[in-house]
């Protein structure tokens, strides 16, 4: 199949979307003590795809792959977007986008852990991190979007973490051959 005189490879998802309407009662699980969050105040193209292609490869996480450099210069420097960056013991373990352009409702819009630090526990506690964050500036709701093409735990641990499910609908993704992206068997849409 082609795109554009482009092959593609169509894949098959379920796409959950969610949302937070009030922020989540004080507590909840915390980050251990050699990891921490830092906000990436000038976040490099560079690095971005770094972590987007890091933490996405094995989730078929291919949108942003497709951008050009200026237009993913543009979305990283809107001021009403920012990156923030889980290290553990020195180095990067994931991250998260919060898109704040469709105010008064904030947008986690990538989330995810790089494969080392997957399956070590540190989700709930990162994934608390990001909605208390989001939270701190008293948006309408916060919003977030999973598919069955992420992680198993994913939807379970933004159910886990107060947001509810407002519709799953799917979609069929027309994702780029050129993009070299392993695509599980189960998602090939025939």
């Amino acid at each position: 199949m082609s795109l554009k005189g482009e092959t593609v490879i169509p894949v098959a998802v379920d796409v959950t979307f969610l949302r937070m309407d009030q922020p989540p009662e004080p507590g909840g699980p915390r980050l251990p003590a050699a990891a921490g969050v830092v906000l990436a105040r000038r976040c490099s193209v560079g690095f971005y795809r770094y972590l987007y292609h890091t933490v996405g490869q094995d989730y078929c996480w291919w949108l942003r792959r497709t951008l050009p450099d200026a237009e993913l210069a543009a979305i990283l420097g809107n001021p009403g977007v920012s990156i923030h960056v889980l290290y553990q013991d020195g180095e990067p373990a994931g991250f998260y986008e919060l898109d704040r352009r469709n105010r008064p409702f904030t947008n986690l819009g990538y989330f995810g852990l790089l494969p080392h630090a997957v399956g070590h526990g540190l989700g709930p506690a990162f994934l608390r991190h990001a909605v208390e964050t989001a939270w701190a500036e008293h948006p309408r709701g916060l919003t977030v979007n999973t598919c069955t093409a992420d992680h198993p735990r994913a939807l379970p641990n933004y159910l886990a973490s107060g947001f509810a499910k407002l519709r799953t609908v799917r979609e069929v993704w027309q994702v780029p051959a050129r993009l070299g992206l392993p695509i599980p068997e189960r998602l090939r849409h025939r």
